[in-house]
């Protein structure tokens, strides 16, 4: 329970937040209640996964420069926004402003909760993409110069001997370093390298081109 995702309720009516503190709680999902934006700021935990179900008046800062606030503090927490009919151009802004939704008051439950757990899905999801790339790229940190250089040719597919020739060096000092590449990779084949130098580079990024290579 200490390390489930979170779902945060930002609302300063008490009843509201009585209410979804309820509905959460009823879907098995741990909450976490707030009376206004500076209340989150000071209890959010950025290493659980979680998501934000945020309204968008309130006194002091609003839901919306809640929202532009973690965008410029690079906290990528997923955002479900309550608003009233006459607030929704505000919900629109946003979702321009990467919210994964809005709902407007008064709503069904099973609507928010749609929302909320699509929110934990995304969350999840990035974090667990996030670390593949951290460690995608730390691995290939490791390498050194001329293991980047063998191993870029690895990638295109060039055959070791053809590698030897365009680096200068022996066919046997390449067959060394595509050693210590994967090695150092965790790799077993070709495939893995490519498929890690893709990860690294992060999501929406193209596939490495080329195809793997033979001594």
């Amino acid at each position: 329970m200490l390390h489930d995702p979170i779902v945060y309720v930002v609302d300063d009516d008490e009843a509201i937040r009585d209410a979804l503190r309820l509905l959460m709680k009823s879907a098995n999902l741990r909450v976490q209640c707030c009376a206004s934006a500076e209340e989150f700021l000071s209890s959010y935990r950025a290493e659980l996964p979680g998501c934000l179900v945020l309204d968008v008046r309130m006194p002091g800062m609003s839901g919306l420069e809640l929202q532009h606030l973690l965008n410029e503090r690079q906290i990528h927490v997923p955002v479900v926004i309550m608003t009233g009919h006459g607030d929704v151009p505000m919900a629109v802004q946003a979702m321009k402003e990467g919210a994964v939704d809005f709902v407007e008051k008064p709503f069904k439950n099973d609507v928010l909760l749609d929302r909320v757990k699509e929110g934990l899905k995304r969350d999840v999801e990035s974090r667990a993409n996030h670390k593949q790339v951290e460690e995608a790229a730390s691995r290939i940190a490791s390498l050194t110069q001329r293991e980047r250089e063998v191993m870029d040719l690895l990638i295109q597919g060039k055959r070791n001997k053809t590698i030897a020739s365009e680096l200068g060096i022996s066919n046997r000092t390449v067959e060394a370093h595509r050693a210590k590449i994967m090695e150092k990779m965790q790799a077993h084949s070709i495939s893995d390298i490519m498929r890690l130098t893709y990860a690294a580079s992060g999501p929406g990024a193209a596939p490495p081109s080329g195809a793997p290579g033979h001594a």
